[in-house]
């Protein structure tokens, strides 16, 4: 079965379901008893592509593509509280593709208050110059705007990725450069206001430092883009630390800029079973918290997998993942939900998945640190990493820290709580946990302020729990 939990609607508890081909929403009460399966028999089940869900107060859109024949469609239809199709449904645009070519053509994204939905594609038939195509909506799903751009990508190891769309509409991505699965040579910010149909590329100077993987967080408080990345200081070499770029949308110049290393301290607390060198070798970026300020806080989890018969390699990992250049639509982003998990690593049951320590790092608006904590964990799991690593909730002036431990032979659901000023404390194992039921959290969505629903195992069942914070 694949799943996505789509949110709450209207005092009910919507998950999405496909299973035997057939498309269903489950409704849950308070109780997370679920009430009715609603079957969406008008989704072609045998053609499905991709679904994605941007929830709101009384209904969530579900926007989902298709094929037919030699032509993708995007559509759009509107789900009440019960999970039921409350409306008509909504083609938002279709794309005719070769037969050689993927037919995973359209990706949707929303700014954070959703207040504007995209859905946008890429055609790279010529690969030197793309033709991006954006698709604007507003909250009701009106057209805002629609445009289509070339975009030079000059140099054969060009690519593009981190799209995101903030409170007004305007798009940001990243385009940069890297050579064989090495490290990131060049990099650029892409930024294609809400109502213009050209975009302004902006510059990511980072002379004598390699970057690793480029991640962007939209700061709507201050209008601002803010983009960080792992840097080195030679091709492959050991991560040294953080760099920075906040670039403001009013004045269109770069606010801060700044590279922060790691010192021998942190090392030590956060290398696991590395030396202190390589302490961060096997780190990748989870989180992005910007705060009203402009500072910013950073979560990172050491990842890795070891095998008897393919060494761990971190760039493999890094780049070999997001995108294709062989298709007519180049981008395929780096999803969460049910249609990238069955195509992340495959199910090698002769690879063992680690999931270690997390570190957290606090900034001030000039990107100085202000001060750091590390969670210890040791994770690791055989058949899949379903249920390692870690999920984050945001409640008030509190960040909790959700992941499996093993205790007695069995998988618990810890708890850990991170103050505003860097103090970790753990928290008692949380009430009602059942016996035989195995939590997977880092597919766990919060639904609430207080609320998170979290999907897990018991025997050959997936269901699902709802996690309250006080």
């Amino acid at each position: 079965m694949n799943f996505e939990v789509i949110g709450k609607i209207g005092g009910n508890y919507l998950i999405y379901k496909n299973f035997s081909g057939k498309n269903y929403i489950g409704v849950y009460n308070n109780d997370m008893k679920q009430t009715e399966r609603v079957l969406h028999d008008y989704i072609p089940y045998d053609r499905l592509i991709n679904i994605d869900f941007f929830p709101y107060a009384d209904h969530a859109w579900m926007v989902y593509q298709y094929q037919r024949r030699n032509v993708v469609y995007c559509d759009a239809v509107k789900v009440d509280g019960q999970g039921k199709k409350s409306g008509e449904i909504v083609q938002l645009d279709t794309s005719h593709i070769g037969f050689s070519g993927g037919n995973r053509i359209y990706s949707a994204i929303s700014s954070d208050d959703r207040s504007n939905i995209m859905v946008f594609k890429i055609n790279s038939r010529n690969k030197e110059r793309y033709l991006i195509t954006t698709i604007l909506f507003d909250k009701d799903l009106q057209l805002r705007k629609r445009t289509a751009f070339p975009l030079d990508m000059k140099d054969q190891d060009d690519f593009v990725d981190k799209f995101n769309v903030d409170n007004d509409g305007d798009l940001v991505f990243t385009r940069f450069s890297r050579n064989n699965n090495d490290n990131i040579l060049k990099t650029q910010l892409v930024w294609k206001p809400a109502t213009s149909d050209s975009v302004m590329i902006i510059a990511v100077p980072h002379e004598g430092m390699f970057l690793d993987e480029p991640h962007i967080k939209v700061d709507n408080a201050n209008k601002r883009f803010f983009l960080t990345s792992f840097y080195y200081k030679q091709r492959r070499g050991n991560i040294e630390g953080f760099y920075f770029l906040s670039w403001d949308k009013v004045s269109r110049q770069p606010v801060m800029q700044n590279a922060v290393t790691f010192g021998d301290e942190l090392r030590n607390e956060a290398r696991g079973e590395a030396a202190p060198r390589a302490a961060f070798n096997d780190y990748f970026i989870r989180n992005l918290i910007v705060k009203k300020d402009g500072g910013f806080i950073i979560g990172a989890e050491a990842y890795y997998t070891t095998s008897r018969f393919n060494n761990w390699n971190r760039w493999n990992y890094l780049y070999g993942m997001p995108m294709s250049t062989f298709d007519y639509y180049a981008y395929s982003p780096l999803y969460s939900s049910w249609y990238w998990r069955n195509q992340a690593f495959g199910r090698n049951q002769a690879v063992r998945h680690h999931a270690d320590n997390i570190t957290i790092l606090a900034f001030d608006r000039d990107g100085k640190p202000e001060w750091n904590a590390v969670i210890h964990k040791g994770q690791f799991d055989d058949e899949s990493d379903d249920r390692i690593s870690y999920n984050l909730m945001i409640t008030g002036s509190q960040a909790h820290f959700l992941f499996n431990q093993e205790e007695k032979r069995n998988l618990l659901l810890n708890q850990f709580t991170l103050s505003a000023d860097g103090e970790i404390n753990r928290n008692p194992t949380l009430k009602n946990l059942d016996k035989g039921y195995e939590f997977m959290p880092k597919y766990g969505k919060q639904v609430s302020a207080r609320q998170m629903i979290i999907p897990c195992y018991y025997r050959n069942y997936i269901c699902f729990a709802r996690v309250d914070f006080s």
